[in-house]
């Protein structure tokens, strides 16, 4: 059975296709969250300003209302003045956040919509399963590996911490404000440096994770030899696939025109090419042959190239009815088509 082999085989487009309208792609949460962590900070740095300002203006409004009669009208004063100034200092914050969220989660995967993840699945809510995923070993691993990275963050962070309070005994001689402007230098060092730890562990998890689809999705050789059989049964691919070797054939056919000796016409509607070697053919081969728009492109060709152009309609019309591509023709054209090629020879001789 194909579950029961070795799935040894890298997983098809069709097969990492497939997975993907189900919901299934590879996502780090780590780059995710330090791609959300890096724009909450810079957001907050773009907007300290603005929003130190708003928090004063509101402030100073409270201490106004100090020693005013409370009523319904100040109340309610009161409450539009504060919802204007979260909002004016959370809502683009929390955009920006949203936004790095989807972009940390697009920039992996690109952009997948899928319901198949809203479908209701009973077997996720089974308390048995839960349980026995709550404790599993890949939940222990991952457990381990976050507390792991916990303590490295932490640590580096701390190491900074202590570096700079060895700084404290000179900043105490400096003023008020130019203590405030090292203690924030300094707690953006830390900030940057943490973060800096934290791509890293995120570039890691994202190789691992990437890894860890890829190895899910590995195939046996039996899967994919049944999965080329449904997709050669699909009429669609069929039709694809006729589509692809028919201009193929084309572009062959149209390289042979400049080879040719002539090029019969109707003169409108059909176009054949004849090439003759004594050494290689009996009779003169048909190597290239179309109508409408291919008869139109094989003349063209044959102009661009110096290939002689002769019209006659019946022998035109009987060698795109009768002879395919690559095939000697008739021997009932034998005599006509040696009077055109003599014809073409002579022409060619006094040119």
């Amino acid at each position: 059975m194909a579950d029961d082999e070795e799935k040894t085989e890298e997983p098809t487009p069709k097969k990492i296709e497939d997975a993907r309208k189900k919901g299934n792609v590879p996502k780090s949460q780590d780059v995710a969250g330090i791609v959300t962590l890096f724009v909450a900070l810079m957001m907050v740095l773009m907007l300290l300003k603005f929003v130190s300002t708003q928090l004063f203006d509101l402030t100073r409004y409270f201490f106004t209302l100090i020693g005013s009669e409370l009523n319904v009208y100040k109340a309610v004063e009161l409450a539009f003045v504060s919802f204007k100034v979260f909002f004016l200092t959370v809502l683009p914050i929390a955009f920006g956040v949203a936004l790095a969220g989807v972009i940390g989660n697009v920039s992996q995967f690109g952009f997948l919509f899928t319901t198949d993840s809203l479908t209701p699945d009973l077997t996720k809510i089974d308390p048995i399963k839960g349980t026995k995923n709550l404790f599993s070993l890949k939940k222990i691993v991952d457990g381990l590996k976050n507390t792991f990275k916990s303590f490295i963050v932490l640590g580096v962070g701390f190491f900074f911490f202590f570096k700079f309070i060895k700084e404290l005994p000179h900043v105490e001689l400096l003023g008020l404000g130019d203590q405030l402007a090292w203690l924030g230098e300094k707690m953006l060092i830390i900030a940057f440096v943490m973060l800096f730890v934290l791509a890293v562990f995120a570039m890691i998890d994202l190789i691992i994770t990437r890894k860890r689809y890829f190895d899910g999705l590995k195939m046996s050789k039996q899967e994919i030899k049944d999965e080329m059989k449904n997709m050669e049964g699909d009429p669609r691919i069929k039709a694809k696939i006729r589509q692809i070797q028919m201009e193929a054939s084309r572009k062959r056919m149209m390289a042979e025109v400049p080879n040719a000796d002539v090029v019969i016409t109707n003169p409108t509607h059909y176009a054949v090419a004849l090439k003759y070697d004594q050494e290689k053919h009996a009779a003169p081969v048909v190597t290239a042959k179309g109508a409408d728009q291919v008869a139109l492109q094989i003349k063209k060709i044959a102009r661009e190239n110096g290939v002689h152009i002769v019209e006659n309609p019946p022998v035109a019309r009987a060698l795109y009815a009768e002879v395919d591509i690559d095939q000697p023709i008739p021997e009932k054209l034998f005599a006509t088509v040696a009077e055109i090629l003599a014809y073409v020879y002579k022409m060619e001789k006094n040119r």
